[in-house]
């Protein structure tokens, strides 16, 4: 793999010579190109490129967190889909895939979401090599497909992905308090009532980054408050406390042994100052995955919004390098 600065400088190159789309911020045909598929008698939505006509090609996964949806890739998926078939997928209960009919207090767990996701993929590419490209919970979900099923993985691109739990003897009290405040009645009325991932999270952090229209397709799935919110409550409920749910907690821990072992091309890209990777204890746990190329750009925790060219550009020039080396 290139080092580090000769991949920041062929990202720039790449970028300077305008190889790929600058694309406006807003994409109102987006939805439309949604199709889904049935998963656990659910539809389950997804945005996908046309197929290549290279057979050998790799699907190449985006996938997002808590409280986004494919939207967020509206602007890195174009411009890549030479490398392979291109799909981003809606979480359950999220974007425009299906709600769960008996949603409420337990529902919508990280173990959940995991089994319809591998139906979806079961579903769309069952065989062949996969590319996954992880921001948020999609990180960690995508960590553990990836972990199961090490064979199919031709390579793994990360962001600002949930990377553990907290303890709450060392960990920094405000994070503590963030997360803990949603285990509580008055925090779930801060997501259930008032949109809180959506509104401050999300939206209330770009702040001018986003048209309104892409406010208003970031609130869509999100307006009628209650059990239709369920999914964006749950998802900080699953970060660990003190290791609760150790369920969770187990499958973090498989999936950071496995990736310290595993010889799986891996892109880290480091947002600057960061968020949920913001820790240098998690950042050089990141660099210290074997077969790891590192490229930095600045933001804090939605990188696709903030810096959608460079990430673009950053995910073109890797992605090149690895079908380069199938060659």
């Amino acid at each position: 793999m290139p080092s580090r600065r000769s991949f920041l400088a062929v990202t720039a190159a790449a970028l300077a010579a305008r190889r790929l789309p600058r694309l406006h911020a807003t994409d109102p045909g987006w939805r439309a190109r949604k199709r889904t598929v049935q998963v656990r008698g659910l539809p389950l939505a997804y945005v996908a490129s046309a197929r290549p006509s290279n057979p050998a090609a790799p699907t190449i996964v985006f996938l997002h967190g808590n409280p986004t949806s494919s939207y967020l890739w509206r602007r890195i998926l174009p411009g890549l889909e030479t490398f392979g078939w291109c799909v981003a997928p809606d979480l359950l209960g999220m974007g425009d895939s299906a709600r769960l009919p008996d949603s409420g207090p337990g529902r919508y767990r990280f173990v959940e979401h995991r089994d319809y996701l591998e139906g979806l993929l079961d579903a769309l590419a069952p065989t062949g090599p996969v590319c996954l490209v992880l921001h948020d919970w999609g990180g960690m979900l995508g960590f553990d497909w990836a972990r199961r099923h090490p064979d199919r993985v031709a390579g793994i691109a990360h962001m600002e992905t949930v990377m553990d739990g907290l303890d709450r003897r060392t960990a920094p009290p405000e994070a503590v308090r963030f997360f803990e405040r949603y285990r509580t009645p008055e925090g779930a009325a801060l997501v259930l009532e008032q949109n809180q991932f959506v509104e401050q999270v999300l939206i209330g952090s770009l702040g001018d980054r986003l048209t309104e229209a892409d406010r208003a397709e970031y609130r869509r799935p999100f307006l009628a408050p209650g059990e239709a919110r369920r999914p964006t409550l749950t998802w900080p409920t699953e970060v660990p406390l003190d290791g609760a749910p150790a369920d969770v907690a187990a499958i973090m821990a498989a999936c950071h042994a496995w990736l310290a072992e595993s010889m799986v091309p891996k892109l880290f890209v480091n947002v600057e100052p960061g968020a949920l990777v913001a820790a240098p204890g998690r950042k050089a746990r990141c660099r210290g995955w074997p077969a790891t190329t590192e490229v930095v750009l600045p933001g804090r925790h939605f990188i696709q919004e903030e810096a959608p060219v460079e990430l673009q550009a950053a995910l073109a020039v890797w992605l090149e390098t690895l079908t380069q080396g199938r060659r």
